[in-house]
């Protein structure tokens, strides 16, 4: 998993030590081409449409991967570029088209070369591909705006994420013979992109037709999620991450939150990736300093512009009727159970049918995998047009 899960971060010190070298080797996996390299001028054009694909191995069953540059919407309206992956089926659609399933990852880094569709291990990371691709189904993988194309990467900025959810979606379905049924699923970061794709979709892709939202463990209440994790080392990567970001991004200050010795040690975490439990070990390594140089106050949530900023990007209620899957690992120490079931009231009291699936003894970088069947099923059954379960109670 490629999100900073304390647990990962108990991982026996030796297999650390002989992943290191193996993770200094697959280093060129991370090396771009000139794919995603591209004129501004070719993002004019409608938000979803394609700009150029190439084909890629590895899928499973057969499937056609194709790696794919698109046009979709910056965080000012703007035109941009966006790269993902697309996997499709073997065979012919059916009649009406292939069901079509948008996967948000969850963090795999902040600048350009961290983007997913440059991964080795891809197609073992988007949680149930196999099970999805054996039931027909389109997988569409985004890496969100600023991973792959040039950066910066929004990271957990919402709207943006969103947005690139939706716009893959479109090219999916141009690529595959899709339907204009589809359901999001994603893992932490990505659960907060799927439940931001969930309430943008109404207005931002009237043209698809939203069956539901899968969420493993997601990023909803972002000051409680800084605040909570800021003395942990999964902690201070996340507030690193979001503060390099977001001074870029939104032009916040860091005069007044930030310590300038800390500075260096983000530029340096800023540039490595998360793939897999050795680059958890990496960042810890990196992230040592700031043990003891960080932060200057106590809690940036309290301080503008972070305060309204963290409030903007923090998940809402999703329209009355569109049914929500959520998972929840009982151990999680970076997404803590009381946050989840806080939202999955707030969902519950605002219309939503909810079905909340609780793991026993999972932490937070295993949310995914460990809800995956369960999560699948019950998108299978949200394009069978069954009744949405529904855990709210009276």
């Amino acid at each position: 998993m490629r999100w900073i899960g304390s647990q990962m971060l108990g991982t026996a010190r030796a297999l650390m030590a002989a992943l290191v070298m193996f993770a200094a080797g697959i280093a060129t996996a991370h090396t771009q081409s000139a794919f995603y390299d591209a004129p501004a001028s070719l993002a004019d054009g409608p938000p979803g449409s394609l700009v150029r694909q190439e084909p890629m191995d590895g899928a499973p069953l057969g499937a056609s991967a194709l790696r794919v540059l698109y046009r979709s919407t910056g965080l000012k309206g703007e035109p941009i570029l966006v790269s993902g992956v697309v996997i499709v089926p073997q065979g012919p659609p059916p009649p009406g088209g292939r069901s079509i399933v948008a996967w948000a990852h969850p963090t795999s880094g902040i600048v350009p070369r961290c983007a997913p569709s440059l991964a080795i291990f891809l197609f073992q990371q988007i949680q149930g591909l196999r099970s999805m691709v054996a039931r027909g189904y389109i997988v569409a993988a985004t890496d969100y705006p600023g991973l792959g194309t040039p950066g910066p990467h929004p990271y957990l900025v919402g709207e943006s994420e969103g947005r690139a959810v939706l716009d893959i979606v479109r090219v999916a379905r141009d690529l595959g013979g899709g339907a204009k049924d589809f359901t999001l699923w994603g893992h932490s970061q990505g659960g907060q992109a799927v439940l931001f794709a969930g309430q943008l979709a109404p207005t931002y892709a009237p043209d698809l037709r939203l069956l539901g939202v899968a969420a493993a463990a997601p990023a909803t209440d972002l000051a409680t999620l800084m605040s909570d994790d800021i003395n942990s080392v999964g902690g201070k990567n996340i507030t690193a991450m979001t503060l390099w970001s977001w001074h870029r991004v939104y032009d916040a200050a860091l005069d007044g939150v930030l310590d300038p010795r800390a500075l260096p040690v983000i530029d340096r975490l800023a540039r490595e990736c998360i793939e897999g439990p050795f680059d958890i070990f990496i960042r810890q390594r990196t992230e040592r300093p700031l043990q003891q140089h960080f932060l200057t106050v106590p809690d940036p949530t309290k301080r503008e512009p972070w305060r309204s900023l963290l409030e903007k990007n923090s998940a809402g209620t999703l329209p009355a009727g569109v049914p929500i899957f959520l998972a929840q690992g009982t151990v999680d120490q970076i997404i803590r159970p009381a946050v989840t079931r806080a939202y999955m009231g707030r969902l519950c009291k605002a219309g939503s049918p909810v079905k909340m699936v609780t793991l026993p003894n999972i932490g937070h970088g295993r949310a995914a995998q460990a809800s995956t069947m369960a999560a699948v099923n019950w998108m299978t059954d949200r394009f069978a047009g069954k009744p949405a379960p529904n855990d709210c109670g009276g």
